[in-house]
């Protein structure tokens, strides 16, 4: 299976929406449509393949602003960690209301936990569990790739300054769930550019007294 991998830069958080497919069945998923709608739409018929789910790493409004307007065009469900799905129709619990809006997205299809497999075009997402930066985040595995919404950026991890945050839970995700993994794990982050497990491993600021060595 060879996956390709788009990212689409929306909203003025510039948060990062990703297309996901498989190249040898044009099937695939989106991951985390914040904003945007009609560019999202366009990108997915430009490169002509078939969306076949939603994968929410939270539901913080910048994520999840385009849920509902990309779910009804494909008719797709939606997939979200067990423990993030009040937020998703709850403007104060998914911050949107902080922003001047009110952002109310239907329930979600399927709620996933920790370990969990997904099968999903032809391509198999593993579940991890990593709360802190929102209640109940998760992260993707699919290969040695990983979406991985705000836990951890280049150089930089996810905000705990905000409702429903907790710093030692997100250092704790980071600890178990990102630094266990190969060096050249490839991470998609939910804004910034992709990084390496490696290179956060080395470098990040903030992980430095918590990060492994490598194997």
């Amino acid at each position: 299976m060879k996956m390709h991998v788009k990212p689409l830069v929306v909203s003025p958080y510039e948060e990062n929406c990703y297309l996901v497919w498989n190249e040898e069945t044009s099937r695939g998923v989106v991951v985390d449509p914040g904003d945007e709608a009609p560019r999202i739409r366009a990108a997915i018929k430009a490169e002509k393949f078939e969306p076949e789910a939603i994968l929410l790493t939270h539901a913080h409004s910048d994520h999840i602003g385009a849920v509902d307007l990309i779910r009804d065009e494909f008719e797709i469900p939606v997939y979200i960690g067990k423990g993030e799905e009040e937020a998703l129709g709850d403007p104060e619990k998914n911050l949107s209301i902080m922003g001047g809006l009110e952002i109310k997205v239907r329930p979600a299809d399927h709620l996933v936990e920790d370990g969990q497999l997904i099968e999903i075009a032809g391509m198999e997402f593993k579940v991890s569990s990593t709360p802190g930066h929102s209640p109940a985040s998760v992260c993707y595995h699919c290969g040695d790739v990983v979406f991985c919404g705000d836990v951890v950026f280049m150089g930089s991890i996810g905000r705990t300054d905000l409702p429903g945050c907790h710093f030692p839970s997100l250092m704790n995700s980071i600890t178990t769930k990102i630094l266990t993994l190969a060096d050249e794990t490839i991470l998609y982050s939910g804004h910034g550019p992709m990084t390496t497990v490696g290179r956060e491993r080395e470098f990040n600021p903030f992980l430095q007294g918590y990060a492994p060595a490598s194997s």
